[in-house]
């Protein structure tokens, strides 16, 4: 394979992950508004969409699994394409996000949802795909300085995670009917902050592939972090 051939390939996989990560990108914004809707119709779409992300993810693992085969690249083209193969999976996990928050639509009974919550709900999804576009945006330039900036917009997300977790538990503590409702909530809360994080490590991807070095990028507020406003992932 020509060098031209390659960088052909490289640059179809870098579309095919934008592709992807707009796919994701849009579900997470349709999410929140079939949540504000109680949609249900759109809450299942956006579960079953889930697959169609899966099958782009394992798509683009396939192309890029045969590039490495094919032409058994070295230093920075190697760590471009094992980048690559980490990045997807970011993106298939935020995905998963999605489909949980779609899930949890459909389990939530007749009660009203606070307005102000789902105010934080719509902010939480805005600044994290505005995150997730700055970051496949340096991804795909290579861009080591933006990287390693975009981290600092998941502060935002905590602290609305951490507003939400308050009322919720606040909620919960005064009426502890609300309990399994409250704690549907919470699980969105947690799908959205968790969204986020996986942002970060797709910068941690970046700088990677762009500098050689493996680097945690951590927000400003992570030492901060309340262990208690956090919810396992289970993984």
């Amino acid at each position: 394979m020509t060098r031209n051939l390659f960088e052909q390939q490289l640059h179809r996989l870098q579309d095919e992950i934008l592709e992807l990560g707009s796919s994701v990108d849009k579900s997470l914004l349709e999410v929140v508004v079939a949540l504000r809707r109680r949609d249900l119709a759109a809450a299942r779409r956006l579960e079953a969409h889930d697959e169609v992300i899966n099958k782009k993810r394992f798509a683009i693992e396939e192309d890029c699994l045969t590039l490495i085969a094919t032409q058994q690249p070295m230093a920075r083209d190697l760590r471009i394409l094992a980048a690559i193969l980490e990045v997807i999976t970011e993106l298939e996990r935020m995905g998963d996000y999605v489909k949980g928050i779609g899930h949890i639509i459909t389990m939530l009974g007749p009660e009203p949802l606070p307005p102000d919550l789902l105010d934080h709900f719509d902010a939480m999804a805005s600044k994290s795909t505005k995150m997730l576009r700055r970051a496949l945006d340096a991804f795909i330039a290579g861009d080591a300085k933006a990287a390693k900036a975009i981290p600092t917009g998941d502060d935002e997300v905590d602290k609305l995670y951490n507003l939400v977790y308050r009322e919720l538990v606040n909620q919960m503590i005064a009426n502890p009917d609300t309990i399994d409702h409250a704690t549907h909530l919470l699980w969105v809360a947690h799908n959205l902050e968790r969204f986020a994080d996986r942002v970060s490590n797709i910068c941690e991807r970046t700088l990677f592939f762009a500098t050689g070095e493996m680097m945690e990028l951590r927000s400003t507020n992570d030492e901060t972090k309340h262990p208690s406003y956090r919810i396992p992932d289970g993984e």
